[in-house]
């Protein structure tokens, strides 16, 4: 943030420093009525079955409905194009059409900020005026016109780079002087680097929010001894901007007007506060509704509001995949079934499924935490992992706690190659 600026304009606008209950209720009341809208579109219809949208109004009915898998979408798409029947209204309706890696299909809203990247960018001291180098690809995706868009929406002019071109961009950037850089966090190093090997000059980048790419912490001290303050933001080309980084570098705030759930791989049950689970998003846009979208990204939630003043859902930030499905025996054991091995032992809490090798053989142990341990219990769970996955394993019933807040289902430790 600059020095400059005063608490009163460290915030996009009054709605991120909200009482939490008072967002909360605002976005259930309007909840209803994008699910009516989500009805409307054949694929939603189908995917959401017999529901009524007015019992939709708190987190608890929320987490009733069925979470619908982006790793399901390319098949969905491919069986019923271009949007699997999600989208209700006309193509001519929406701005622009994108495909991103799956293959899957997203339309933009033909409306400024059309992904809700003003924030995330507000958030890393972009403002009015300042020249943005943007080089996320505009090629068929839609990173470069999120973030395009959303620093337009701020009045920033944006320079179209995309990824590429180091020695072209390098002149532009001696040339106009962009104060700001949108992109992977690794293009700006070479970016950096490149400048300093053709003798260029890149010193007017103060600031950069970046995405796409792992951000680790030997990489931000190298950016920051180059005078760039660099923000993180976790968007994705389906909803766009979801969470990001503030001044204060305490997690990463949840949007406005997303609903963000943490469920445990392979369900659509919400974690208990403070575990690792799956990021599910609901967005309240009834011209393009979402509704309990499984990310596959895993994260935690953390406690309290930033100390930046917004008040809204705080995340970790990225912590891996969700997508744990492990090969086995030749067989494909996915967090679902061991999701539904502890549907069928309510005394059960955490559990993880350990894949290893041992005379050059598969081998799978289940480890579950449970405060009712028996021999007579494991041999129950040890015929429900072969009712379930088709596969042997030998169980382990372990104290409530005794499994790591990690988020994993199913751990692979098998020796690659």
């Amino acid at each position: 943030m600059r020095d400059e600026e005063s608490a009163m304009t460290m915030h996009f606008d009054a709605h991120e420093t909200r009482e939490p209950g008072a967002r909360e209720r605002d976005l259930f009341a309007r909840l209803p009525a994008v699910l009516a809208a989500a009805l409307k579109a054949p694929g939603w219809r189908r995917h959401l079955g017999d529901i009524d949208p007015a019992a939709i109004n708190s987190r608890d009915a929320l987490a009733k409905l069925p979470v619908l898998r982006k790793s399901d979408l390319s098949a969905l798409q491919k069986a019923e194009p271009p949007f699997a029947g999600f989208i209700a209204g006309p193509l001519s309706s929406f701005g622009r059409l994108f495909t991103s890696p799956g293959p899957i299909f997203e339309p933009e809203a033909a409306r400024a900020d059309a992904w809700n990247a003003a924030r995330a960018l507000f958030a890393a001291g972009f403002r009015e005026s300042d020249i943005v180098l943007n080089t996320f690809s505009y090629h068929l995706t839609p990173g470069g016109f999120m973030m395009d868009s959303g620093a337009r929406a701020l009045g920033c002019p944006v320079i179209p780079a995309g990824p590429g071109n180091t020695e072209q961009t390098l002149d532009v950037v001696q040339h106009l002087k962009p104060v700001a850089y949108c992109g992977t966090p690794d293009f700006l190093k070479i970016l950096l680097d490149k400048a300093r090997e053709f003798g260029k000059d890149a010193s007017s980048i103060k600031r950069a929010l970046v995405s796409g790419a792992a951000f680790p912490p030997s990489l931000q001290a190298e950016i920051k001894s180059r005078g760039i303050d660099a923000y993180q933001v976790y968007a994705t080309a389906d909803v766009g901007a979801i969470a990001y980084e503030t001044g204060v570098r305490d997690g990463m705030v949840v949007n406005e007007d997303i609903l963000l759930e943490i469920v445990r791989p392979g369900t659509g049950d919400p974690v208990a506060e403070g575990e690792v689970g799956e990021i599910v998003v609901t967005t309240l846009d009834p011209h393009h509704p979402v509704i309990r979208l499984a990310l596959g990204d895993m994260t935690m939630a953390l406690k309290g509001a930033s100390a930046c003043g917004r008040t809204n859902m705080r995340i970790k930030g990225w912590m891996g995949r969700a997508d744990q499905t492990a090969k086995v025996k030749g067989m494909f054991v996915r967090p679902e079934q061991v999701a539904e091995i502890g549907k069928r032992h309510p005394e059960l809490a955490k559990l993880r499924l350990i894949v290893s090798r041992a005379n050059e053989q598969d081998q799978m142990i289940l480890r579950a935490e449970t405060s009712a341990s028996s021999d007579a219990l494991a041999k129950l769970i040890a015929d429900s992992v072969v009712a379930v996955t088709k596969l042997k394993a030998s169980v382990d019933l372990v104290a409530p706690g005794a499994l790591p807040n990690d988020g994993k289902v199913i751990a692979d430790e098998r020796p690659i190659g």
